[in-house]
């Protein structure tokens, strides 16, 4: 797996993280690395770009949801009973963690674990970077 990190200029900064190979057990610790390395330096608006990730197993999907927890905690206005909230009612999406590109697999483990209910998902990369 390799994981590459550039910066895009949107009405935001963007950091916009591309992923190439299947994030597993055996490689997510990469992507781990780099996530808290761009949250410790941070990064505040992050679009994953999953393009080339054929696999996404849980081990990444925990990667994911670390993100989102950070970036929350670091950056919103809300409480976490205020979030939580409005997660379950389905107003709630991510203003600072959003993915593009999700394999046919990785989207389904994805809205299996119900991570659609709070992060957005994009198939245009312009349209993902001006949605921050």
């Amino acid at each position: 797996m390799d994981v590459k990190v550039t910066t895009e200029n949107g009405r935001v900064p963007v950091t916009l993280i591309t992923v190439t190979g299947n994030i597993d057990t055996s490689s997510y610790e990469g992507f781990l690395s780099k996530a808290e390395e761009l949250l410790k330096g941070g990064a505040r608006y992050i679009l994953v770009d999953l393009s080339n990730v054929p696999y996404m197993s849980s081990a990444g999907l925990r990667v994911m949801n670390l993100m989102f927890n950070r970036l929350r905690s670091s950056y919103s206005d809300m409480t976490e009973d205020e979030v939580m909230q409005a997660v379950n009612a389905g107003t709630y999406k991510s203003p600072n963690l959003k993915l593009l590109n999700l394999s046919e697999q990785t989207k389904f483990a994805f809205e299996t674990a119900g991570f659609d209910m709070y992060i957005e998902t994009f198939t245009d990369r312009d349209t993902a970077i001006n949605s921050f």
